[in-house]
């Protein structure tokens, strides 16, 4: 009854249409693998965006921790702060803290550019945003051909490099056709086949934050998810290639407090500031300099239910100070919510399922790692670990090599490749 129901959600998702937009692939010409790449390994990396650390085993999710169990799971992965979609997903791919690559939130403010990042807007595929060396740039300076199904600056010119093989994103394309896609990549002649692809799944994210995490419509996300994935895992099977999986998500999600929100506090004088927010946190960014302390410490007299940080003095475990931030990016004064309370200052309707707090603070908000495959350790469980360290993890398998400083390390490769 229970692969009955899954089967029934699959199909669901599968035929569901939400807009008309361009779904044609992208293909970026006259590029092959090199001869020395023809023989590396095979990598899917696969998101699950808002897919909780405890999804799995809160939902049943039968295939992802039969899979799981059989290769590596983790009890979670910690995001990077903000624990936010495009930072996360661009932190997994470099191996960066957000401040450090430049995606400091979905959305935010560029002194230098004298602009805004929105994630919805045109600016998500304009390279100038991105930093950092992401996976499928790194590979193709290699000579090694990349895919991608939908990833976090896949559509941008970084470094004036896009994946071989891409999609503009979109949610109409059926899982089936998806799929399909993916099969067709590996089956293409070994010097053009991607032995990199990335494939991200939305649905979790978007049934949590409409639901809440303890909704019977995430618990059918899940399932959805469940069923793709083993039915991916089937498909690619059949083209007798030896694949290596790793299934991440961004982020968590919990039940925020939406009926006692935080309004924009007095202290802050709207025509000195501009001012990014997503609702966890406000970035104010002083017009005039002069301005900056006498705001600060007027916010800090008031405070309740946040606190107030100036760029020079924010903790340093958030990675989110003025050292840090190295793209000019990051607020003069920066409002983080106490959890689970969050900012309301344009009067805005909120969903029941939130995330972006502190995850060294609410637990919530950590991801989901497991991996299988012929590099991969089997039957081994470890414990939590920071997101940056899956670029490492995944340039190792891939035998990609780097000289530039990340802020991952080699420790999760050390624990669950085999040797």
């Amino acid at each position: 009854m229970k692969r009955i129901f899954s089967f029934l959600i699959f199909a669901f998702y599968s035929l569901t249409v939400l807009a008309q937009v361009d779904t044609a692939q992208q293909i970026v010409a006259g590029r092959s693998n090199g001869a020395e790449q023809q023989d590396k390994p095979y990598v899917i990396l696969i998101s699950a965006d808002g897919f909780r650390y405890d999804y799995a085993e809160k939902y049943k999710a039968e295939h992802l921790l039969a899979l799981a169990n059989g290769g590596v799971k983790a009890s979670s992965m910690v995001p990077s702060f903000p624990s936010v979609t495009f930072p996360n997903h661009y932190t997994i791919v470099t191996g960066l803290y957000p401040s450090h690559h430049g995606l400091i939130d979905n959305t935010f403010y560029d002194r230098n550019l004298k602009r805004f990042y929105s994630y919805k807007g045109k600016t998500a595929g304009e390279g100038i945003w991105y930093g950092g060396t992401p996976l499928w740039v790194l590979a193709e300076q290699q000579k090694m051909i990349t895919a991608s199904y939908f990833w976090v600056g896949s559509e941008a010119a970084i470094q004036n490099t896009y994946p071989t093989y891409y999609y503009k994103f979109n949610q109409v394309t059926p899982i089936d056709k998806r799929i399909a896609t993916v099969v067709d990549w590996l089956k293409l002649p070994a010097e053009k086949r991607p032995h990199l692809i990335t494939f991200y799944f939305p649905q979790v994210d978007h049934e949590g934050h409409k639901h809440g995490p303890n909704s019977p419509e995430v618990e059918k996300a899940v399932h959805f998810i469940d069923s793709a994935v083993y039915e991916l895992t089937k498909a690619v099977d059949k083209t007798g290639l030896k694949m290596n999986y790793i299934f991440v998500s961004d982020h968590g999600m919990t039940t925020p407090d939406i009926v006692n929100t935080l309004k924009l506090p007095a202290a802050i004088d709207t025509s000195k500031y501009i001012i990014g927010d997503h609702g966890l946190m406000i970035d104010l960014y002083a017009k005039n300099p002069d301005d900056i302390q006498k705001t600060y410490e007027q916010l800090k007299k008031e405070a309740k239910d946040y606190q107030v940080y100036l760029r020079v003095n924010i903790p340093q475990h958030y990675h989110y100070s003025k050292s840090d931030d190295r793209y000019g990016r990051i607020g003069d004064i920066i409002l983080i919510s106490d959890y689970p309370k969050v900012f309301n200052i344009r009067n805005s309707k909120f969903d029941p399922g939130w995330h972006g707090f502190d995850p060294d603070v609410v637990k919530d908000m950590h991801a989901t790692f497991y991996a299988w495959g012929p590099a991969f350790k089997t039957n081994t469980q470890i414990g939590s670990f920071p997101n940056v360290d899956i670029f490492p993890l995944v340039a190792e398998i891939l035998g990609l090599k780097y000289t530039f400083k990340v802020d991952g390390t080699r420790h999760l490769a050390n624990e669950v490749l085999k040797k």
